[in-house]
């Protein structure tokens, strides 16, 4: 199993760009820098981070001092914007304890913050002040109050207000900076600016602020956190990288403030993001080589050859614009021979990386490959258990085809499984030929998706695959529900007795009788698709059986006629027809045959025969 979480492992070849990213916060200088690394959930954005982390730590010469924020650790526990600024003051304070440089104004800094939070300026009145907005918290309520003064609305109450409102802004100042008068709430903001920017040249340090989650948060979250970051942008020694999806942003913006336009909303992603770096699309190669690498994670090989690997596959991606492929043989020749279960994985992931690579509900994910690997990994587990004999590449065809195909189809192919005796859906034979062989193909609905094509060229072919066992581990998304699982005990232990024995089918016809006729269909169904194996209708056992169930229920001998209708002529011999003849729906079976120009004339010449005895009648 494969952990979902972030790695500092690079199996995706990220590592130039987290280098590029790095060097951009150096070459900065001390400037002010805020860099925005955007990408869809689950392309590698938090991997990313990390890379571009352990690249600022191994530069020499620089002193960074790095903070870690996920906004969403903190949805429904505490104020983002507040919560973030008190991340940063405690690293800061923690971090100059620690030097012992810089000690006091980290302390300072750290009250200003206390100081915010305690008047409730963070959630949102001193931010809402400095940009027009209601302001709430204490300063919202003497806000209101001085607009109802104003305004010459004054009741007996407005007093009491008054004086409890400006208690409680005493108290909230008192205790920390000193009892001095406050500051008005644009000065308070400029002032903790300025002990910020302070506290880091005293400590002779640039800060790396690493945000990280921020796409997953609810609009208001995502806003908090944004307004805190503006707080300290552009100030010097400060750096603020943010991964996030930029359209999630610019969707929470259009949320918060309303019906605003696009333009509005570009502009406040933009004033926030200097330098926009998107997260690579995987290729066809690099999803292929991150599948074999995950594999390559989980094998019993040394750690030290499992880097050598790592390193020497993310060396030939750089490589791939030359022509350069990472495929098996590619790994083979950086390590040798890999044990037979590795090998077999390595085979299932090249086969599989074109569709993982492309599919719409994939397309190059590596967090939802990791998921389709893990699930795959799971039912593998669950076959061993219960001793089900499942093939991997089998298994791996249909849970893409569980994952990304349309509900209606993924039904129609398990219904198909279940209705057939040997768990084969008969029709795919067929349609992977075609799509195999560049054949054209019409789908009707609800098979008309382009992925299905896709799918069905992917190897192995399921035609002629029992997948009985493979839906029976898959059991968590759609059980395997059989015809014969709709049956009574009774008519189950006929079915099986015709089954095992179907000669000797004349010895249960009082009991078949007495089924219900929506069982005997059941138990016909079952015989016909036994049927369907033999290649030569003379007498063959099941015939006998079939028989027998058309005579308890005559509902079902026009469909024991129907099938023989369908069999190919040259199938057909002549015993047959002394065994059928007197059956009541065998009349026009034997009529079809009497006049088909295929079937030998040593069947017309029995079918003529029966005639003349007077035992059948040919309509």
């Amino acid at each position: 199993m494969w952990s979902d979480n972030e790695t500092e492992l690079d199996f995706l070849n990220f590592t130039g760009v987290a280098d590029t990213v790095a060097e951009i916060i150096v070459q900065a200088q001390s400037n002010p820098i805020s860099i925005g690394v955007s990408g869809r959930w689950g392309v590698g954005k938090s991997s990313m981070i990390k890379l571009i982390r352990r690249s600022l730590e191994r530069r020499e010469n620089s002193d960074f001092l790095f903070v870690e924020f996920n906004a969403w650790l903190y949805q429904g526990y505490d104020d983002a914007r507040a919560a973030l600024m008190e991340v940063i003051a405690s690293t800061l304070a923690k971090e100059a304890e620690k030097r012992k440089t810089g000690v006091e104004k980290a302390r300072e800094f750290l009250d200003r913050i206390n100081w915010f939070r305690v008047a409730k300026l963070v959630t949102g009145s001193a931010l809402s002040l400095a940009v027009g907005l209601p302001p709430i918290g204490l300063l919202g309520q003497a806000w209101g109050l001085g607009r109802e003064l104003l305004a010459g609305d004054v009741n007996d109450k407005t007093g009491d207000r008054i004086e409890k409102t400006t208690t409680a802004l005493y108290q909230a100042g008192s205790g920390l900076l000193g009892s001095g008068a406050r500051k008005s709430p644009p000065e308070e903001i400029q002032a903790l600016r300025d002990s910020f920017e302070e506290t880091l040249s005293a400590m002779s340090v640039s800060v790396v602020v690493l945000i990280d989650d921020l796409d997953r948060c609810l609009p208001e979250t995502t806003i908090s956190t944004l307004e805190a970051i503006r707080l300290f942008l552009f100030l010097r020694n400060t750096a603020f990288v943010i991964a996030a999806d930029d359209e999630m942003i610019k969707q929470a913006v259009r949320h918060h403030f309303g019906n605003v336009g696009d333009d509005l909303v570009t502009n406040y992603f933009d004033k926030l993001i200097q330098i926009p770096i998107r997260v690579p699309q995987l290729s066809t190669q690099e999803v292929r080589a991150y599948m074999m690498l995950l594999f390559v994670e989980q094998s019993d090989l040394s750690q030290a050859v499992k880097e050598q690997i790592r390193a020497k596959v993310c060396e030939q991606l750089g490589k791939t614009w030359q022509g350069k492929r990472v495929d098996r043989t590619f790994l083979q020749s950086v390590h040798g021979v890999f044990s037979g279960q590795l090998t077999g994985q390595l085979e299932t992931a090249d086969r599989l990386a074109p569709l993982m690579a492309t599919a719409t509900g994939i397309a190059g994910n590596p967090r939802l490959i990791k998921r389709f690997l893990n699930t795959l990994a799971i039912r593998l587990a669950i076959s061993k258990a219960h001793g089900v004999g499942v093939d991997e590449a089998v298994l791996a065809k249909m849970l893409l085809f569980e994952r990304l195909s349309n509900q209606k189809a993924y039904s129609e192919l398990i219904k198909a499984v279940a209705e057939n005796s040997q768990g084969k859906p008969d029709f795919l034979v067929e349609w992977e030929t075609k799509a195999n062989t560049g054949q054209e193909l019409k789908l009707s609905p609800p098979w008309d998706d382009p992925f299905i094509k896709e799918w069905l060229t992917l190897y192995p072919r399921l035609g002629d695959c029992d997948l009985r066992g493979v839906l029976f581990v898959s059991r968590e998304h759609a059980p395997l529900l059989t015809s014969t699982d709709r049956l009574s005990s009774e008519a189950a232990d006929l079915l099986n007795a015709l089954l095992a024995e179907p000669e000797m089918a004349s010895g249960l016809a009082v009991r078949l009788g007495n089924v219900a006729r929506a069982e005997s269909g059941i138990i016909m169904d079952r015989l016909l698709d036994l049927a369907r194996q033999e290649q030569e209708w003379g007498v063959p056992p099941i015939l006998e059986a079939c028989i027998v169930v058309a005579r308890a229920d005559s509902s079902q001998g026009p469909r024991l006629a129907a099938f023989l209708n369908e069999r190919p002529a040259p199938q057909i011999m002549p015993n047959i027809v002394p065994k059928i003849g007197d059956e009541a729906w065998a009349g026009p079976v034997l009529a079809k045959w009497e006049g088909s120009s295929v079937v030998s004339k040593r069947v017309k010449k029995a079918i003529e025969m029966r005639r003349n005895d007077g035992n059948i009648t040919v309509k």
